[in-house]
């Protein structure tokens, strides 16, 4: 894994360039990001070009023999732009203006602007494209961010009224598929459909659902312009974007369908106080992150681009945007990036180089303070890349032999010589191995958020996080797959957001378990809706009753401290809570409810879990599955974290009291008393990391 760093050249004297590019060399950085918001010093009026200093620049960073990623600055239009396109901007549910000031100002729809992109796309692909420093170009920045991803303009009206007469053919289809017939709501044609938003009470969700995979559509047809012209005059470079955490609002499959490497910006203090509504979490991980928070996104991530992927943003310190920004605790920063190597990171970027003094970000910290010294981060970053090293180095000299007489203290020689083939083998494209696949739909999601089935507080994102987490506290390393991913290999898969009825999915699903000997789980709503958000004709769950006998007759929702508790034969109980469903099946259910309504049905290892478990029901049952699906586990507690890659295993402490290792592991984790550590001791305090070869 190589370390890199966000930079603003343009942002600093040019006369300090030179010292920053020595100074991340010898901190061990190698990949530089810049350029993603220059528009306005590229092009500083219409057509009055300003290049040089771009490429000075670039030459400065490879003179010290450091790799760059240029970013596209359209996320970033300048002033002048919006004088020449006044309607180029986004427009809100409410028809405010998103106007000029900040930034991400523009419309996806519009198609000038569109012009305008790849005008400037253009020229820096062929001024740059060819540049030996110029590993990667990474399009835009954060497509969404500050909820830019939906557009009320004119233009999105036009476009989205194109878009449905493509999708549908006629109009008589369109009103079939959205069951227009209800409350008179048919259209003569496809210019009277209008935006789902105004309207005086809801608008039709098939309406809300066509109008999301427009504006998801409308995202990818954005990118994939600009992809297209890198590929044109830059050959052989990697074509990236970065993608944020705990965003939903557009298909990141569908957008990494035209990359070659998945990235994205983790933040896991940020997103800790401003995402997540357990105050129980935010005060036990205020200064750590969730311990599943950053490990669930890499896991999403690396499934969307055949296993490439980085992180792009790294938060280094206190940021300057969520609610309340606390410092990590000392060691974080450092386990961040052990634990992105260890999800298969090819590369882990910090943002920023330096703190800037002024406008928007001026208190988000980065590896140097605003005035020019090294801050906290700076040094844990220097001493992961010198770990970094060390067991690369070991790797390569001492992994493919079993028996080495100069192996160091501390170090020991490895028996899986598939892992040895090079440097680059060994330390860049480590394989993570997961037997266990979580199916996710960002479809399904939409589905589920435009009337939620769970009530007001219900999260169908924040319920597959919580699978997601319950599998890790197992000890389990997990894949985060799309609906049309492949399903060789895994013994247990789960599908957590496919409310969409894919009879696709379901057939790949069924030759799975017919073929791998699978244990399948299903949680509430999977193919509860068409594609076009109609209940399925034979009853939810669609055509996933061909797995197992059930239909879906009532669903309810109660208040998230109303517990539902269902009771087993054997006494055994689990807490539910938020939604459930009533199921009418020949299989009798495992447990059941006070009021008799059944709960989790199972035929031939395939299972219907009907309500939302609190969290230690959860867990509890997720040990089980593991258990039916032959896969090894150890409950680790609410802080202690593994993942294995490769010939490794990694160790992460989230809490306040050390972890003794030797007592919390065992053989199922590959530990044992006289495991020797590449990293790390066998008592791990707090933000510490362990790593040791496995078996």
């Amino acid at each position: 894994m190589k370390t890199g760093v966000c930079y603003y050249p343009e942002h600093w004297p040019e006369e300090r360039w030179a010292r920053d590019a020595a100074q991340m060399r010898e901190m061990g950085l190698s990949v530089i990001r810049i350029g993603e918001f220059a528009w306005s010093r590229l092009e500083t009026r219409d057509g009055s070009l300003h290049l040089d200093w771009l490429q000075r620049a670039i030459d400065t960073l490879h003179a010290e023999g450091l790799s760059v990623v240029l970013g596209t600055p359209t996320a970033t239009p300048p002033r002048w732009m919006l004088d020449k396109y006044p309607d180029m901007l986004a427009v809100d549910a409410d028809g405010r203006i998103r106007d000029f000031g900040s930034r991400r100002h523009y419309c996806f729809s519009h198609e000038a602007y569109l012009a305008e992109c790849r005008r400037i796309v253009e020229i820096l692909a062929k001024r740059f494209g060819e540049h030996p420093a110029i590993i990667a170009w990474q399009t835009d920045n954060e497509y969404g961010c500050h909820s830019t991803s939906i557009s009320y303009s004119e233009h999105a009206l036009a476009a989205f009224r194109r878009w449905c007469e493509t999708r549908y053919g006629d109009i008589d289809s369109l009103n079939t598929a959205w069951g227009n017939v209800f409350w008179s709501m048919e259209y003569d044609s496809f210019e009277q459909i209008g935006l789902p938003v105004g309207n005086v009470t809801e608008s039709n969700p098939s309406h809300q659902l066509a109008f999301w995979r427009f504006s998801s559509d409308q995202i990818v047809r954005f990118n994939r312009a600009q992809c297209d012209i890198i590929r044109e005059h830059s050959p052989g470079r990697d074509v990236v974007h970065n993608f944020m955490g705990n965003f939903v609002e557009f298909d990141h499959h569908d957008v990494s369908k035209d990359l070659d490497v998945a990235t994205w910006d983790n933040y896991p203090l940020g997103f800790l106080t401003r995402d997540n509504g357990d105050a129980g979490d935010q005060e036990r991980y205020l200064r750590t992150g969730h311990p599943d928070g950053s490990a669930f996104h890499h896991d999403l991530y690396r499934g969307c681009c055949n296993g490439r992927w980085w992180v792009m943003e790294q938060q280094p310190g206190p940021v300057n945007w969520a609610p309340y920004n606390p410092a990590p605790v000392a060691g974080m920063v450092r386990l961040w990036g052990w634990e992105a190597f260890a999800h298969g990171a090819e590369l882990m970027s910090y943002f920023r180089w330096r703190q800037a003094p002024f406008a928007q970000e001026h208190t988000h910290t980065g590896l140097l303070l605003s005035n020019g010294d090294t801050d906290v981060a700076a040094r844990e970053v220097a001493e992961l890349n010198r770990e970094l090293a060390d067991v690369a180095s070991f790797s390569v000299d001492d992994l493919r032999r079993n028996d080495n007489p100069d192996v160091e203290p501390g170090q020991t020689a490895a028996t899986d010589s598939s892992v040895t083939n090079s440097t680059e083998r060994v330390l860049s494209a480590l394989p993570v191995h997961s037997k266990i696949a979580i199916i996710f739909s960002y479809a399904g999601n939409a589905i589920q958020d435009i009337q939620l089935p769970g009530g007001s507080t219900y999260s169908p994102l924040g319920f597959c996080q919580r699978v997601h987490s319950a599998c890790r506290q197992w000890g389990a390393n997990v894949d985060i797959l799309s609906p049309d991913a492949s399903l060789d290999g895994y013994s247990l898969i789960l599908v957590c957001s496919s409310t969409e009825d894919d009879p696709d999915l379901v057939a790949r699903l069924q030759s799975a378990h017919q073929q791998q000997g699978c244990v399948i789980a299903l949680f509430p709503g999977t193919g509860s809706r068409s594609g076009e958000y109609r209940i399925p004709d034979a009853l939810p769950p669609g055509h996933y009753a061909q797995l197992l006998p059930v239909q879906i007759i009532r669903s309810e929702s109660v208040p998230s401290q109303e517990v539902l508790t269902a009771t087993g034969s054997n006494g055994r109980s689990r807490h539910c809570s938020q939604w459930r469903e009533e199921v009418r099946s020949s299989i009798e259910p495992r447990m059941r409810f006070a009021d008799d309504w059944g709960f989790h049905y199972e035929q031939h290892g395939v299972h219907y879990i009907n309500a939302i478990p609190d969290s230690p029901s959860l867990i509890a049952m997720m040990g089980e599955l593991l258990q039916d699906a032959g896969i090894a586990g150890r409950d680790l507690g609410p802080w202690l974290r593994t993942q294995r890659i490769g010939p490794y295993r990694l160790a992460f402490n989230f809490g306040p009291r050390p972890v003794e290792l030797d007592k919390e592991l065992g053989s199922t984790l590959d530990f044992h008393h006289d495991t020797p550590l590449l990293v790390g001791s066998r008592t791990l305090d707090q933000a510490q990391v362990a790593v040791w070869v496995a078996e």
